[in-house]
């Protein structure tokens, strides 16, 4: 089969691999929709991640398709079912998955891969963050599952108040499907940020209460505040990855706020905190990494009640052979997400 490899740094190969074939208690699936991911983005840039994948690999993680072969010991799905598995799974047994902390697990199965025509699912992610897609869902919707259910369990640990005044600074997919559940769903006041007009404007049909392009402002904590009667906002979130836009977070935040440091940095990367402010003002810093089981099936049901437009994150359709150069018109900023078809 067709499969796409990360062998390092903006070195993606589209080769011939062995097709999959599940063992006990894993499925395979047949590739319908796998979508581009900025996460995606920053490990083709970076050459690597720290916990999901080291090269030479097998790329991708957001997918969606049929079911084409069952392991052993596979009761619950058949040959034929519509599924979207999550590119990860907890061990349920550990100190932290005790806690339901499950996206702290040391022991994560990760699973890579989805840029190919056939995907096998370990079992872990098969009996816990494997879900049936509904017939009317289409797959390209259904495979952003795994990037929202990220961005659900990020809005939970936020602190967002109904109505309350929330920055989400970076216009990507992440920065808008939070901009999303934020305005649409918890009628929050969203003020969005980001470098792209075609992006902003897609933030304000997903409802952003004002959308602002940072290469035109001098200052962005000083906008915050002009915005918010000179206040800050309640809740800051970081949504690029990118140390300079942490701190940049922690300054749009008001006395008593919180900031969420949502987009993964590089590694061994470091930000200043003005411990002054971060006392006096009793901020609230929080890291929140990935998702769990819970934000997994909530994300799909939400999904799928189509309340939120989610379509407006999908810029195009393209075949597998095109995905090298779908990587670089996403650092160019010129799509938000593809839907790649694998079999087209």
């Amino acid at each position: 089969m067709l499969a796409a490899l990360l062998y390092g740094k903006e070195d993606l190969r589209l080769e011939e691999v062995p097709e999959p074939t599940p063992d006990k208690g894993e499925v395979v699936l047949q590739v319908g929709i796998s979508t581009t991911c900025g996460t995606d983005l920053k490990v083709w840039r970076r050459g690597g991640h720290a916990r999901m994948l080291k090269p030479p690999t097998l790329f991708g993680h957001e997918v969606a398709g049929r079911i084409v072969a069952v392991g052993e010991g596979v009761t619950d799905w058949q040959v034929g079912d519509r599924a979207v598995a999550n590119n990860s799974a907890p061990c349920m047994k550990c100190f932290f998955c005790d806690r339901q902390e499950y996206s702290l697990c040391p022991n994560l199965t990760w699973n890579n891969g989805t840029f190919a025509q056939y995907l096998k699912i370990p079992a872990p992610i098969v009996q816990h963050n494997m879900l049936p897609v509904p017939d009317d869902l289409p797959y390209e919707l259904a495979a952003m599952t795994e990037p929202l259910a990220c961005v659900l369990h990020g809005v939970a640990r936020s602190n967002v108040k109904p109505g309350g005044r929330v920055v989400v600074l970076g216009d990507g997919a992440i920065g808008l499907m939070f901009v999303a559940k934020l305005a649409l769903d918890l009628q929050a006041e969203v003020l969005l940020f980001g470098g792209n007009d075609q992006r902003l404007a897609i933030g304000k049909k997903l409802g952003a209460a004002a959308t602002l392009n940072y290469r035109q402002l001098p200052d962005i904590p000083a906008s915050v505040k002009d915005l918010t009667q000179g206040m800050g906002a309640d809740v800051a979130i970081e949504a690029t990855g990118v140390p300079s836009v942490w701190e940049t977070a922690i300054a749009c935040t008001r006395p008593g706020g919180t900031v969420n440091l949502f987009g993964g940095c590089p590694r061994d990367t470091s930000i200043t905190v003005n411990t002054e402010q971060l006392h006096y003002s009793e901020l609230t810093l929080k890291g929140v990494f990935h998702n769990t089981p819970i934000f997994v099936r909530e994300a799909l049901s939400l999904i799928a009640s189509r309340k939120i437009p989610f379509e407006l994150l999908i810029s195009t359709r393209r075949p597998l052979t095109d995905l090298e150069q779908v990587f670089y018109d996403m650092k160019e900023r010129k799509v938000i997400k593809v839907a790649m078809v694998p079999n087209s």
